[in-house]
């Protein structure tokens, strides 16, 4: 069973419209705060999908494993990553476009505590750097998928007010063999908690 843990003061609702097109999406939780059941940090790095190109998991249609992909927006789509590691996607657009936003990459900065006993280490910089890391890090599993973001567990956070907007990056997916040259993933420049550098 999820509970949802308060957030601190500072923190306000991250207003975002998840029917937007993902690369929106994408770019936009640069800079927001995710938290799952109390713990996580800001999102520092994502990669956005759409089924109308070759590397989307919705791109040959629906199956039982993305049938979270296809909406409604604002949910999760949960799914593991050769068979070892859960990873956490926001579902965009309307339901039934199937497109996702991945989170790769947090900075860690709310239950770090609980993320270093589930990760198995004490650096910061490598509790959240990749998706799996992420998973790991948050407890992410299947019963995850197709809960909304709006809801306990889940909780979104957009920076406190007077903070200047991160600055964003934009690159190649990673780890995809189709559609390698899309530049769909996006980072906070020299974030330290990225999964990896921009070029």
């Amino acid at each position: 069973m999820h509970t949802a843990t308060p957030a601190p003061g500072a923190l306000i609702s991250a207003d975002i419209d998840f029917t937007a097109a993902s690369l929106d999406v994408a770019r936009r939780l640069i800079g927001i705060t995710l938290l799952v059941d109390g713990v996580g940090g800001r999102i520092v790095e994502t990669e956005a999908y759409d089924p109308e190109e070759p590397a989307s998991h919705s791109f040959n249609g629906r199956t039982a494993r993305n049938a979270s992909l296809f909406g409604p927006p604002g949910c999760a789509y949960v799914y593991r990553s050769h068979g070892l590691h859960w990873c956490l996607n926001f579902v965009c657009r309307e339901t039934g476009h199937a497109a996702g936003v991945l989170i790769r990459a947090l900075e860690p900065t709310h239950g770090l505590d609980r993320m270093r006993e589930r990760r198995g280490l004490d650096e910061p910089r490598l509790l959240c750097a990749g998706p799996g890391r992420v998973g790991q890090a948050l407890a992410i599993d299947r019963s995850f998928d197709g809960l909304r973001l709006d809801e306990a567990p889940f909780a979104l956070f957009a920076p406190p007010h007077g903070l200047p907007a991160p600055e964003v990056v934009t690159g190649p997916r990673i780890g995809i063999s189709k559609a390698v040259d899309m530049p769909w993933r996006f980072g906070e420049r020299n974030s330290r908690f990225l999964s990896k550098r921009f070029a």
